[in-house]
């Protein structure tokens, strides 16, 4: 990521952060870190405590499910984003499939920004009931 400018345009196309205006990407942004991993690494594990959560900003990542792959994602998607709000175990393994750049939000930060920043919490808990009925509407009709 070459800049802050373009890390905040990287947020904005999160689906996640989406209703989130610069000024408060930008606050996200400043919450976090960017990191490039390589190619097998383990970046979440089943069953452990998870603490961040994960934005692809380049790159690809296998979620794993008891072993069982579930799923490819790739740039503007997140993992981990329930850590967000609780530290419960991990519901899946995430393990990047190439070298990847994944910026990094850890609660304790995030907590920080929402403390400061209501508003945001309340457009992420939007985004966050959609994804539930969405994924109720594929699951269970």
């Amino acid at each position: 990521m070459a800049s802050k400018s373009a890390l905040i345009n990287a947020l904005a196309a999160v689906p996640l952060f989406e209703s989130c205006s610069k000024r408060e990407l930008g606050r996200i942004a400043k919450a976090g870190r960017v990191v490039d991993v390589d190619d097998g690494t383990l970046i979440a594990d089943q069953g452990q405590m998870g603490r961040e959560a994960f934005v692809i900003l380049d790159g690809s990542v296998a979620v794993r499910r008891g072993g069982r792959k579930i799923a490819d994602i790739g740039h503007g998607d997140v993992v981990g984003e329930l850590s967000l709000l609780d530290h419960g175990p991990r519901t899946a393994s995430v393990v990047a499939t190439g070298n990847s750049t994944l910026f990094v939000l850890e609660s304790k930060e995030f907590r920080k920004v929402l403390d400061e920043h209501p508003a945001i919490a309340f457009k992420l808990l939007g985004t966050l009931a959609q994804r539930i009925r969405d994924f109720d509407r594929k699951y269970y009709g």
